[in-house]
């Protein structure tokens, strides 16, 4: 089996540095870590009492609750398409 190239990259997520290491481009991995960025300073805008911790559990359920929702939607329109496809 051939190993996959990893990237190694610094990202800035609500002020500090993390150390990423995937096998994704750096470009993705910088969008990634930007979309968590802008999440976490939206929820903090709305709430400026929260701790760093209960911030980053908040954008996490935040982000798989709008994974949860993209994946219905994916398996709705999968599901239309297989119909489409049979009833033709």
């Amino acid at each position: 089996m051939a190993e996959q190239h990893k990237t190694r990259i610094t990202v800035d997520i609500y002020g500090q540095q993390y150390s990423i290491v995937g096998t994704e481009s750096s470009s993705h991995i910088r969008l990634v870590a930007s979309i968590v960025d802008d999440k976490m300073r939206e929820i903090s805008s709305k709430n400026p009492t929260l701790d760093v911790t209960k911030l980053a559990v908040l954008t996490a359920v935040n982000a798989v609750h709008e994974y949860i929702k993209l994946k219905e939607e994916y398996d709705r329109l999968l599901q239309q398409m297989k119909k489409r496809e049979k009833d033709e």
